[in-house]
Formats: structure tokens, C-alpha cells, sequence
């Protein structure tokens, strides 16, 4: 079932297997890799409906969709209707294709602001948010979706009615995390509300959370009835992930590791497009992340491992980033050892 395609709008998917949306994470490098990758759908990082915003670096970067292979989903995120409206017809302005709605996010300087996941605790307010977004796209014919949380804590999981009040109003697919907007990254996703909201409408639904393995889909598909999953944080420093994910449901048998040569071109790729969207001087400091999402991912021998660590970190230019990787990979060619299975730290996923 992952590995057929989605109709969205008047848009087929490859396959049902997607990226999540994270803050300073799902930038168009990364979106492009896990595409290539294997991944059939990406959003992008959160942008913000405020005007006054729209033409900040920040915000130029997130909307930049440059070569990235369609159909561009753009997230937007805020608390006024007709800023979100704007919002979106700003963004299918500049090539936006889909527009997702931001309801999950549960990062305070967000939520403060009564933005992301607080939206589920205005269900009216959210209301009237997801029909000026869908009004102002229509005429597009740019298909509107909804990412979410199971609800704001533990005792209010009002994401089955807020699903309704979405697909009445024209949402076109609904994305459930797991988890409420308390628990943060915290504790064990459950895919009971989701599994409830798949028997509430008829729109696609996707189950979102602790998806890290071809199991793990198989399972959370399996108890939920889920159209698609999407998976988030555990492709930080993995991206292969989505890649591995199809061979195993495909051919019912485990993934062969990466090559050296793949990790080589795949992660050369990524860099470069990297520094390329955010100039060297910023690309450096922000590519550190992902370097150091990949030595966690990929293991190899200790002392390799924190030369390439203090490399990434001393680095002030974008070749002494490349050739500290490359040297990294020689090493560990050199000395192969069982790839380990990580994931980041839930801090280092800042939106739902």
C-alpha cells in the first residue's frame, strides 16, 4: 500500500511515504535529498503568515523551491484568517502548489502566540482559519492540508472533531501526530486517535509519529487504517531511511546498507546544495547539524568519529567541511562496523 501512489488534488504522489515538516530541519537541500531518496511527498519548513515577515531572509530561504521536483507543499502557520489567507495566495504566487495548515507545532514561542498546536484549543477559531485558507486557494485549484497533534493534553484530544470540522470545510488531507501538544517529542506516540479519525471522514489521513523502521510503518498502518505515514525525526542524519523503507515493503526483505560511494554522492550533494541556499559563512554553521546527525547515524571507528566531530565544529569553510567528511568516510571504509540505529535528540526537532 506504501508503495502505490495518493491522488492529492489534481496531483498523484509517488508513494505514501512522507517527509514531516521541521523547523530548521526540512529546508529544500534536504526536502531534495530525501525526494531523491525515495520519499514521495515533502512540506516545508513553517512559514509565518505575518506580512511584515515575508520578505526576511529567514523566510525567503523556506520559500525557496529552487529545482525541487513538484508538487511544492508550503506550510504556513499563524492565528488571523485572512493572514492565512493571504499567506497562501502570497505562496502560490511564488510557486506553492499545495498549502498546509499549521496545527501541530508545539514550540512555546509559537504557541504563545496562540499559533500551531494552540489553534486546537480554539476550535472555532481554527474553524474559521482552515475555511479562509481553503476559500483563498480554490480558485488555484491548490489543494489545502492539515497537520495537527491528537489534541492539547491528555485530557482534551479533540483531534476527531476538529478533523471533521476540516474535511467539511475542504481540507483535502489530514496528518496526525501522534502525541498531544503537552507531550512535546516526549514520551510514546498513539495512533488510537488516529486510527479514530480514519473511521470519521473520508478524506486521506496520515499517521505521523515514532516511525523509524519498515516495522513500525507495517504496524502503525496496520492498527490505524492510515492512508500514508510521514516520518520526521527520524530521518535527521538518515535520510537513506525512506530509501530502505520502500525496499523492505517491497521485496519483504531487509535494505542492503549504503555504499560508501552512495553516502559519497548523497551527502557531497547535500552539502553543496546546502552552502549554495545559505552562503558559506551561514551554510557552514547550519550544515553542522546534519554532519553530526550523519556521524550519529553512521557510526565508525571513535577516533574517526571525533576528528570528523571537532572538524565540523572548528570548520570556518565549506571545503574544510568536505574534506573532513571525506576523510571521515575513508576511515570508516577502512574499518567497517555494524551501521547502529539513532535518532536524534527531541529537542532537535523544533515543529510538529
Amino acid at each position: 500500500m506504501i508503495t502505490a501512489g495518493l491522488a492529492l488534488g489534481p496531483y498523484v504522489l509517488p508513494n505514501r511515504l512522507f517527509v514531516a515538516p521541521m523547523a530548521g530541519v526540512t529546508d529544500r537541500p534536504f526536502r531534495r535529498l530525501c525526494k531523491r531518496l525515495g520519499a514521495g511527498y515533502a512540506v516545508s519548513e513553517m512559514i509565518t503568515s505575518r506580512p511584515e515577515l515575508q520578505a526576511s531572509l529567514k523566510t525567503a530561504r523556506r520559500a525557496n523551491h529552487d529545482g525541487e521536483p513538484g508538487p511544492i507543499a508550503v506550510q504556513i502557520a499563524g492565528t488571523d484568517p485572512a493572514m492565512m489567507a493571504e499567506a497562501a495566495r502570497h505562496n502560490i504566487d511564488r510557486g506553492a502548489q499545495i498549502i498546509d495548515i499549521n496545527m501541530g507545532c508545539p514550540a512555546k514561542k509559537v504557541c504563545n502566540r496562540w499559533a500551531g498546536s494552540a489553534l486546537m484549543q480554539d476550535e472555532t477559531l481554527a474553524g474559521s482559519i482552515i475555511e479562509a485558507v481553503v476559500a483563498a486557494c480554490e480558485p488555484h485549484r491548490v489543494p489545502v492540508t492539515l497537520k495537527m497533534r491528537t489534541g492539547w493534553c491528555d485530557a482534551v484530544r479533540n483531534a476527531p472533531r476538529l478533523a471533521r470540522i476540516a474535511e467539511d470545510a475542504g481540507v483535502r488531507m489530514l496528518v496526525i501526530h501522534g502525541r498531544t501538544r503537552a507531550q512535546g517529542y516526549g514520551g510514546v506516540a498513539e495512533h488510537d486517535t488516529t486510527a479514530l479519525v480514519k473511521t470519521l471522514v473520508r478524506i486521506p489521513v496520515v499517521a505521523n509519529g515514532d516511525l523509524d523502521s519498515a516495522a513500525a510503518v507495517r504496524r502503525v498502518l496496520a492498527h490505524t487504517g492510515a492512508d500514508a505515514v510521514m516520518i520526521g525525526r527520524a530521518a535527521q542524519g538518515r535520510p537513506w531511511l525512506f530509501r530502505d523503507i520502500l525496499h523492505e515493503l517491497r521485496t519483504g526483505r531487509p535494505a542492503p546498507p549504503p555504499t560508501t560511494a552512495e553516502l559519497r554522492d548523497w551527502l557531497r550533494e547535500h552539502l553543496l546544495d546546502h552552502y549554495a541556499l545559505y552562503g558559506e559563512a551561514a551554510g557552514v554553521r547550519s550544515a553542522r547539524k546534519h554532519l553530526l546527525w550523519y556521524l550519529r547515524a553512521l557510526g565508525g571507528p571513535p577516533a574517526a568519529q571525533q576528528r570528523l566531530r571537532a572538524a565540523v565544529i572548528a570548520a570556518e569553510r565549506a571545503q574544510a567541511q568536505l574534506q573532513a567528511l571525506e576523510a571521515f568516510l575513508d576511515e570508516r571504509d577502512a574499518a567497517p562496523v555494524p551501521e547502529p540505529v539513532a535518532r536524534p535528540e527531541p529537542e532537535a526537532a523544533l515543529a510538529a
